[in-house]
């Protein structure tokens, strides 16, 4: 039984006494026992310790007071049940041995076989009998993961990842096909072991402009989504950094929340979907650094801005920064609930929830 489901109201649109909150990135990085722990780990090796994986998932809900977890893992384990080979650098990031540059190279992906998976399912369910607010799965979206795949590496231009749509679209439909197919049936799996809520991370899909995104990559998004239609599961979209400009062709997405960068202004982002969604977002990570007063102030601002449409789940417009600091992570989650509920107060009277 979860003790504090005020996480899934908020995202359902429903009344809440307060904002919900919850930090990408929160498991992990910021936190010294986490940072002692990699210290012994590998984050793959530690992915795929299922004990060790939902200690590391329950140490934010612990420490921060967060209104929902989210499962630690890496967007790039699915891959190894596609059969590729890869590794995940300190300081880089994910490494493909083998790097996709041809037809062939699609057609020699395998196809998926969650086996390899087996210890975050695993996960997930320890997770389902010890955590008092709900769990966030997720999975890294068909574009995000094809750039890892044709880049070899992270990248500043996706060069390879655009020549590649471009100059073989047949191949990259054929690619867009096989992963959007991969992220339905592993976040299912992730639903099914009791996930109560799935994000699908785009994290580089801002790099596209709105035609072509909605050429090459929406028609696989929406497919994830569709096929996801029939489980009860709150359903999230991150579209990543600097997207604003893609927020229209997302109106009508089948999702309950948008997460939303901290480039764009959440009024903004609500007139270009036209309060389609719940909003989630969107402090920048990087104002975490900034004075205690004046974090506050860019916080009430968002928190403000959250109460005027369908609804308001607070978090960061991406992931926790290694140099953040725990403390202002758990005091600015103790601000938001706080401040979140006086607000409330105010804009409604009294709410019986």
């Amino acid at each position: 039984m979860l003790k504090n489901d005020i996480f899934l109201r908020a995202a359902r649109g429903e009344p809440v006494p307060y904002t919900p909150v919850w930090y990408m990135r929160q498991a992990g990085r910021s936190d010294p026992e986490y940072r002692a722990i990699k210290e012994k780990y590998t984050l793959l090796e530690l992915t795929r310790n299922s004990e060790l994986a939902a200690y590391v998932t329950r140490l934010p809900v612990q420490k921060l007071g967060v209104d929902a977890a989210i499962l630690y893992s890496d967007i790039m384990n699915p891959l190894a049940g596609l059969g590729v080979a890869f590794d995940i650098k300190e300081g880089v990031g994910p490494i493909v041995h083998h790097p996709i540059r041809t037809e062939v190279d699609v057609l020699a992906l395998g196809t998926f076989d969650l086996e390899p998976l087996a210890s975050v399912l695993e996960t997930i369910k320890l997770l389902k009998q010890s955590l008092t607010v709900p769990l966030i799965g997720f999975a890294g979206a068909p574009f995000t993961l094809a750039s890892y795949l044709i880049e070899g590496r992270p990248s500043r231009t996706y060069r390879q990842t655009k020549r590649f749509m471009l100059q073989q679209p047949e191949s990259w439909h054929r690619l867009m096909e096989r992963l959007s197919e991969m992220a339905s049936q592993y976040l299912r799996a992730q639903v099914q072991a009791g996930a109560s809520a799935v994000q699908l991370f785009d994290s580089w899909v801002g790099q596209l402009s709105p035609v072509d995104f909605r050429h090459y990559v929406f028609p696989y998004v929406e497919r994830i989504f569709l096929a996801l239609k029939d489980t009860d599961a709150i359903k999230i979209y991150f579209p990543g950094v600097s997207s604003g400009e893609l927020l229209p062709e997302l109106r009508m997405l089948p999702v309950e929340v948008l997460g939303i960068d901290w480039r764009v202004p959440l009024d903004r982002a609500r007139e270009r979907i036209e309060n389609a969604f719940v909003l989630q977002g969107n402090f920048d990570p990087l104002w975490l650094e900034a004075p205690r007063d004046v974090q506050e102030v860019y916080a009430r601002t968002i928190l403000e801005e959250g109460l005027k449409g369908k609804g308001h789940i607070f978090n960061l417009g991406h992931g926790v920064y290694p140099e953040a600091d725990i403390d202002t992570l758990r005091s600015l989650t103790e601000y938001v609930h706080r401040v979140s509920s006086e607000l409330r107060k105010e804009s409604t009277g009294p709410m019986d929830v």
